[in-house]
């Protein structure tokens, strides 16, 4: 196999855990391709959290309560909305957050692969996380 050592660009992965009392929890989350170039986003807008933020809230049926890990990203300015309340995590409490461990899982079952398309890594991404659901 022949790799080139070019980028193709990048994948992002947000994620959630979404629980509500008498139903079973639930690992939510969204994959975004960005391609390489110079003026392109390389990172998720804050579209693409409220878009995840709409599936969890249709998922549980419930308001949410967001227990965040204060990256400015991952709560959009829109989030004084009445179904949603933020609580942020300490600052560097990485082990307070369970999907830091789903997120680590998922990075080191990946580590040793030479992927040659953005697409085929972003199923392989999917394909996981969906069997760590």
């Amino acid at each position: 196999m022949t790799v080139s050592g070019r980028r193709s660009g990048r994948l992002s992965v947000a994620s959630q855990i979404a629980m509500r009392p008498g139903s079973r929890t639930r690992l939510c989350h969204r994959l975004r391709t960005h391609p390489a170039g110079k003026g392109k986003r390389h990172s998720m807008d804050e579209r693409d959290f409220i878009s995840l933020l709409d599936g969890v809230h249709q998922l549980v049926r419930a308001p949410i309560v967001l227990i965040w890990d204060r990256l400015n990203t991952h709560v959009p300015r829109k989030k004084r909305r009445a179904r949603l309340t933020a609580f942020p995590l300490p600052a560097c409490a990485p082990d307070l957050n369970p999907v830091e461990g789903v997120c680590a899982h998922v990075k080191r079952s990946l580590a040793s692969l030479a992927v040659m398309a953005l697409d085929r890594l972003e199923t392989l991404v999917h394909n996981r996380l969906k069997r760590l659901q």
